[in-house]
């Protein structure tokens, strides 16, 4: 999960991450009383910043510097409801205002290539970064981190060290790389960002942005990261998926998708797309019910694929392995009982593997006028492609 920016330095602030003053606000009259309080701390200077999730705001125009509270006021009012890449302004942050003197970049990510985190750290900062890792690689340093270390005093000063900081401001620097690091850790994060990590006229060192990423396998051991989640911009078949268990992504196509387990899933998304050219139709979604295809399992699956207005047809792919394709096949006809009416759209069904036989068998003598049962996986998709073509 990706947090605002706003989210990012409140959670640098509970971590003790050197931050300023950040106050949201959806209207302008909510940015300029926020800018009336916070511009105090900085001779009226704040900064009216688009929390998008997405790069490059700065060059599409959506963080801008404003003198007074009625600029900020005014420049709220030219940012909201502003498109960015594709994604709406719905809310700025008024930031305090800084008085900088140089801009840094720092980041810790999860480096699935390596199993190891990752730290890379620069003295030149910016919304540059980007060009500057392609141009000039050698002045953004890399230091793999151990998991089991963390960013210890010898690792912050190794990063330091390696970045190309004086001694003074290295000094400076280190504890503050620490402070990121147990935001990383503590908050089982896969992508702690700072651009830029500012040196103030004053000496101090300061994350002036932040950007967050969470590992959603670990929302167990965090309560509290649920409220984090923009559930406005959640598809509400994604969610009422999430609610019932499952593993759902929703594509923009015509035919629906079960199977168990993510590589048939995944090889069944293949398949239908080849298909479906010669009928100008789509996979419309990944839907991984693992190994418990029981009735309320495959119910709950075919609620959430049946109530997608763009789904025509259904492919159900299992192959049976620890959960046997007779216990499948009396899934699929305890959820068509259960779902009765509701059940509208042609499902697709290939058995193959444990007790496949068995499964066919209760599968035709139910009979049900929407189950088409095809014995191979590049049969069922062309029939589930041609079927979501003439529906």
């Amino acid at each position: 999960m990706d947090l605002f920016e706003y989210q990012a330095r409140d959670m640098f602030e509970k971590h003790g991450v050197p931050v300023l003053a950040g106050k949201t606000a959806t209207t302008p009259a909510e940015a300029k009383a926020a800018a009336e309080e916070i511009g105090a701390k900085s001779g009226g200077v704040t900064v009216v910043k688009a929390q998008v999730k997405t790069g490059g705001r700065g060059k599409a125009g959506g963080v801008k510097v404003a003198k007074s509270a009625d600029e900020a006021e005014q420049l709220a009012g030219e940012i909201l409801g502003m498109d960015i890449k594709g994604h709406t302004v719905g809310t700025v942050m008024i930031a305090q205002g800084a008085k900088i003197a140089e801009e840094y970049y720092f980041s810790i990510l999860l480096d699935r290539a390596n199993r190891s985190y990752l730290a890379m750290s620069s003295k030149e900062g910016g919304m540059d970064i980007e060009q500057l890792a392609v141009e000039r690689p050698e002045a953004l340093a890399k230091i793999e981190i151990d998991p089991n270390v963390g960013i210890d005093d010898a690792k912050a000063t190794e990063i330091a060290t390696a970045s190309g900081f004086d001694e003074e401001t290295g000094a400076k620097v280190i504890p503050v790389l620490q402070k990121l690091w147990e935001v990383y850790r503590d908050e089982d994060a896969t992508l702690v960002e700072v651009n830029p990590l500012v040196k103030t006229e004053d000496g101090e060192i300061i994350a002036l942005d932040g950007k967050v990423t969470l590992d959603e396998n670990a929302d167990f051991r965090h309560e509290d990261h649920e409220a984090l989640e923009d559930k406005s911009a959640t598809d509400p078949l994604e969610a009422k998926a999430k609610e019932k268990g499952l593993n759902y992504v929703k594509l923009d196509g015509q035919v629906g998708i079960i199977g168990n387990g993510a590589g048939l899933v995944m090889s069944t998304l293949d398949v239908v797309a080849y298909a479906g050219e010669q009928y100008g139709v789509k996979p419309a979604n990944f839907l991984d019910i693992g190994g418990g295809a029981n009735a309320q399992v495959m119910a709950d699956g075919l609620d959430v694929i049946l109530n997608d207005e763009q789904v025509k047809s259904v492919f159900v792919n299992v192959f049976g392995g620890i959960t046997a394709c007779d216990e499948v096949a009396n899934g699929i006809k305890g959820a068509l009982e259960i779902l009765g009416d509701e059940a509208t759209k042609p499902l697709v069904v290939r058995l193959d593997g444990n007790n496949v036989e068995e499964g066919r068998r209760i599968l035709d003598e139910l009979d049900h006028p929407l189950v088409t049962q095809v014995d191979t996986m590049d049969g069922a998709a062309a029939k589930a492609a041609e079927l979501a073509a003439n529906k």
